[in-house]
This record gives C-alpha cells, sequence and structure tokens, in this order.
C-alpha cells in the first residue's frame, strides 16, 4: 500500500518535470521528419507520464477554480463549446451519407455503371463498392464525434428512475461521481488500446503497449510509414485507417466532456440551485416548447 502512494505521489511530482520538458523540447517529439520524434509520439500517447501530465493540469485546474468559480465555468464554456463546435459540424455528415446512398442507388439502378466519379476539370473516379463502404465512415463520424454534443445537449437516453426525484445538490453529487468512476476510466481505457492500434496501421515495425521506450527508439531505425489502404474488396473503401483515427478522437472527447461534467457539477455546487445549466448552449428545435404547449392544453 506504502509502494503505491509512494509510485502515485513521485509520478504526480515527476508530471511538472515531464511537462516542462515537453514544452521546452517540441522537436523530441513533434519533428516528425525523425523518426525518433515520432517513436516518441507513439510512446508517450498512452504512458503513464501522460496520464499523470492530464491528472496534474485538471487537479490544479480544479483547486484554482475552487478558489475562483469564474475559473471553472471558463473552463466548462470552453469544453462544452467545443464539443458542440465539432458535433454540429460532424453532424453533417449524416447528410452527405443520405446524399452518398442516393447517388449510388440512382447511378447503379438507372445508369447501371460500376463507377462514379466526381470533380469539376480533372474528375476523380472511384468503383461503386468504394462509394458503398465510404458510408461506413460517415456513420462512424456522427457516432464519434456527436457523443459528447449530445451529451451536453441531453439528448441520450437516461433512466431516471431514482435521479429524478434527487435534490439538486444530490443530482451534482451523482454527476461527479459518474464522470470520475464510469465516464473518465472507460474514456482512458479506450484511449490505451485505441491509441496503439492506431499506430499499428500507420507505421512499421507495429509498436506494441508492452514495449519500452528504449525499445521504441531502437527499432526507430527502420520506422516508415505504413498507412492502411486494405478495403474488405479489392475496389473497396481504401482508407481505413481513418476509424483508428476516430476512435482515439472519440475517446479523447469523452475525456474532456468527463472533466466538463466534473468541472460543471463543482461550480453549480458552489453557486446553488440558480446556477443550473449554466452557461448551457442547448439547441433551440422548438421541443420544448411544444411539449409545455401539450401539456397545459391538458
Amino acid at each position: 500500500m506504502l509502494d503505491m502512494i509512494g509510485w502515485f505521489l513521485t509520478n504526480v511530482a515527476l508530471a511538472f518535470y515531464n511537462f516542462a520538458y515537453a514544452v521546452t523540447h517540441p522537436g523530441l517529439w513533434l519533428d516528425w521528419s525523425n523518426p525518433e520524434a515520432i517513436a516518441r509520439t507513439i510512446y508517450y500517447g498512452a504512458s503513464v507520464e501522460l496520464f499523470f501530465v492530464v491528472f496534474n493540469i485538471a487537479l490544479i485546474v480544479t483547486l484554482v477554480g475552487l478558489w475562483r468559480t469564474s475559473v471553472l465555468w471558463a473552463c466548462v464554456r470552453g469544453l462544452e463549446g467545443l464539443a458542440n463546435t465539432v458535433g454540429r459540424t460532424a453532424a453533417w455528415a449524416g447528410l452527405l451519407m443520405v446524399l452518398v446512398q442516393v447517388m449510388i442507388v440512382f447511378m447503379q439502378r438507372i445508369f447501371a455503371v460500376s463507377s462514379i466519379g466526381i470533380g469539376f476539370g480533372g474528375v476523380i473516379s472511384f468503383d461503386v463498392s468504394w462509394w458503398s463502404e465510404g458510408l461506413k465512415l460517415t456513420n462512424a463520424l456522427v457516432v464519434a464525434l456527436c457523443l459528447s454534443y449530445t451529451f451536453v445537449q441531453r439528448g441520450h437516453v437516461r433512466v431516471d428512475i431514482l435521479y429524478a426525484g434527487f435534490s439538486f445538490r444530490r443530482k451534482r453529487i451523482v454527476d461527479m461521481a459518474g464522470a470520475i468512476f464510469f465516464m473518465a476510466p472507460m474514456a482512458i481505457l479506450i484511449w490505451l488500446y485505441g491509441w496503439f492500434f492506431m499506430w499499428r496501421h500507420l507505421v512499421v515495425p507495429a509498436p506494441s503497449a508492452s514495449d519500452a521506450l528504449d525499445r521504441i527508439l531502437m527499432r526507430a531505425r527502420v520506422l516508415r510509414w505504413n498507412v492502411e489502404t486494405t478495403g474488405f474488396s479489392p475496389q473497396g473503401f481504401s482508407a481505413y485507417f481513418l476509424f483508428k483515427v476516430l476512435l482515439v478522437a472519440m475517446a479523447g472527447m469523452i475525456l474532456l466532456q468527463a472533466l466538463a461534467v466534473i468541472w460543471r457539477a463543482t461550480a453549480e455546487l458552489r453557486e446553488g440551485p440558480q446556477s443550473e445549466d449554466k452557461y448551457l448552449d442547448r439547441d433551440d428545435t422548438g421541443t420544448s416548447e411544444s411539449a409545455e404547449h401539450v401539456f397545459e392544453t391538458h
């Protein structure tokens, strides 16, 4: 037990040095013309060092926010604004998915073509199977990048049998506990698996989560890009590595939203019931107004 506490406190202390060193030496991990920089990015992207850097930043923001609630609200507005912006943009992929599907059906059934080309001047042509499999990417864009947005908009299905009857204070505590013990750990777990899963389809030799930094740097001598382009069929969609990138992006967005939930709950607890849903930017679809009208008329 004492060893674990010592390990935890040591990593918390080292995180300040690691963060400062990474910021002051960006070329060691951002200069991707150097294979060793790519190797360091791969290693540190899912490392204990990165976890404690993020943990320290979140802890410092929380402690400062307990002193000045405006700091918490600024972070909440920023993170929820990011989720809304990304989600509202990615949601257009749903429309694109419908349009592409209509195009595929129309061109295949009416003109019986085997390939579809688009472009002005220079035409880019792909087999129909490429367009059909590409629909999975538009669907993945909506699912992966709209999760946090849907959470901000209160659009997820919730079973509120107990929660609905809780007091304001108890609801905030439940929100905070859910983000700390369920939302954040799930996001971190997906990130840890997804990070190396993504890189195994981008470079060779394939990196492993069990590799130490020295081993990864040694293998950097033969490291080269090998972006996955193989589809399920010979003429099928050829950018399946994007699905792996979306998996990591989804995990990152969920983790940021977990922080937003924790900080919003903390700020609302400090300011009281009058601060509930403060600064919450929800889309006005007219649904709530219509429901209230129906309720009043009955």
